[in-house]
């Protein structure tokens, strides 16, 4: 279950995505990039602002946990851990 502020931000990041394939796929493209490349800002920005709201939005499904990594102390490097 999500809440509507989630729901309108998947939808406008569907759609931005959605604009930024159009774009990639459009003869346009071939001419200039810079179309395509504003598309994928706007896209990224939506993707953010998602990822930011689900941090706080209490409806949002938790992240799948991950362990952490083996601790390696400051100045040993991996290869030599």
């Amino acid at each position: 279950m999500s809440c509507l502020v989630c729901r309108e931000l998947e939808q406008s990041l569907e759609a931005c995505h959605r604009e930024y394939i159009e774009a990639r796929a459009s003869t346009y493209y071939r001419v200039t990039r810079k179309f395509a490349a504003e598309k994928n800002v706007e896209m990224e920005r939506a993707r953010i602002a998602l990822e930011e709201h689900r941090l706080i939005c209490a409806a949002a499904p938790a992240p799948p946990y991950i362990a952490p990594a083996r601790a390696v102390p400051i100045g040993i490097s991996r290869a030599a851990a």
